[in-house]
């Protein structure tokens, strides 16, 4: 949760839950569970959803993920998010996708990278949902084109 405004309480967790649901209902696409079938029931989410809130770089598509800590580092976080891209470019026909996060959150934007999206630093913000003065307040943000999205490319070459 260090890179999080704060920690969730049941009814917060609940409403979020919730949330989820109205998204998949509204966009026919939303936030996955991620589980290891006969090793994790369940590690966390990853998954597609429509940002809501104003910025530049929106309306969008982003991608996001968030597993329990115990599951870092183990590469599901990059593998769900390929199979979410892949949702994305495909079946969902998007042009583009994004993901944000703090500056100092160094693993997830870790994960974009080895995604192929890429940073350009005009497109940095201060996210619009977190007060002036916000520790959290800065964000990166983080883009892929369909036609930059490697797994598409390797499928191109003979």
């Amino acid at each position: 949760m260090e890179h999080l405004p704060a920690v969730l309480t049941r009814e917060e967790s609940e409403a979020a839950v919730a949330r989820i649901d109205a998204h998949l209902a509204a966009h026919g696409f939303t936030f996955w569970a991620v589980e290891v079938p006969g090793v994790l029931p369940f590690a966390g989410f990853v998954g597609l959803v429509v940002p809501k809130f104003d910025a530049h770089f929106t309306p969008c598509v982003e991608i996001g993920w968030r597993l329990a800590r115990e599951h870092w580092g183990k590469g599901y976080a990059v593998e769900a998010a390929r199979v979410a891209l892949r949702a994305a470019f495909g079946p969902l026909g998007l042009r583009e996708v994004v993901s944000l996060t703090v500056p100092g959150n160094v693993r997830s934007r870790r994960v974009m990278e080895r995604l192929g999206m890429l940073h350009a630093p005009a497109d940095d913000f201060d996210h619009p949902l977190l007060p002036e003065g916000h520790r959290l307040r800065r964000h990166v943000l983080y883009r892929i084109a369909r036609e930059e999205w490697p797994e598409l490319q390797r499928e191109a070459s003979p």
